[in-house]
């Protein structure tokens, strides 16, 4: 049943992919407000999700004295550094806004290195976040779909501007949209990894959840607040503040519902 429920959120995450169509829909204009919106809701979930359930998971499971909560928030630090480097080394990048203007002065020849990158990063992104989801769902059923819908709501707008990224660098819709949900597929791999790796060693699995809430917050602070903070206009920079703000709060409700133990 872990198995399939893994399997089962690990598919979904792969499958958003396609949202990128959406770029296809809407005008440039319409389509910053959108992501901006998506951008400051992920941000507030992924936040809400590391310090509402990851973290006070962990302390659950792990133990709350004083060196178990040492040891939980040196994970939460190595997460939060070894996302950093994944970042930096394979230059794994969110592109949430789809800004064809500003690239009118890259060269002809590196828009296909720079959208076959883009892939190969995806890739170990999405990977990490199967192993990440399977980390959860072994640990409790509530923790792997906190960890899914954080995953989930950061993956929406970083489709879309990724698949605006790959049709300006050359490649054709559909094989835009096809190459996006190839590099999804691995977090299905991740997941089974996941999975296969705790009937391995079993109990070491928990130890995933802190640095999971690293790299939750590393993202939420390193990559989407950055984006929503810098918006000009008092109206928006509210709005996106309020639906942060969302994001949190609808973590903080998942602690409430029926099916949350």
């Amino acid at each position: 049943m872990t198995l399939l429920s893994i399997l089962l959120a690990t598919f979904i995450v792969s499958f958003i992919s396609f949202v990128g169509a959406f770029a296809l829909i809407f005008s440039k204009n319409m389509l910053d407000k959108i992501l901006s919106i998506l951008v400051a809701l992920a941000g507030g979930g992924l936040m809400g999700g590391a310090f509402l359930h990851l973290i006070p998971e962990s302390l659950f499971e792990i133990g709350s004295d004083e060196l178990s909560i040492l040891w939980i928030f040196i994970l939460v630090i190595f997460g939060f550094c070894f996302f950093l480097v994944i970042e930096q080394f394979l230059h794994w990048h969110h592109h949430h806004h789809v800004h064809a203007s500003s690239c009118h002065d890259c060269e002809e020849n590196k828009k296909a290195p720079m959208s076959y990158l883009i892939l190969v990063g995806d890739g170990v992104h999405n990977l990490i976040d199967g192993l990440v989801i399977a980390a959860s769902f072994l640990v409790s059923p509530m923790a792997g779909i906190i960890t899914t819908i954080a995953v989930a709501l950061h993956e929406i707008p970083q489709e879309i501007g990724d698949f605006g990224v790959l049709v300006y660098s050359g490649f054709k819709r559909w094989k835009a949209l096809l190459a996006n949900f190839l590099s999804g597929l691995t977090a299905v791999i991740g997941g089974v990894i996941g999975f296969l790796f705790a009937a391995q060693v079993e109990g070491s699995i928990v130890y995933l959840l802190p640095i999971a809430a690293g790299g939750f917050i590393y993202i939420a602070a390193s990559d989407l607040v950055p984006e929503i903070k810098h918006e000009k206009h008092a109206g928006r920079l509210a709005l996106n503040f309020f639906v942060f703000l969302l994001g949190i709060s609808l973590m903080l409700l998942m602690k409430f519902l029926p099916f949350a133990e």
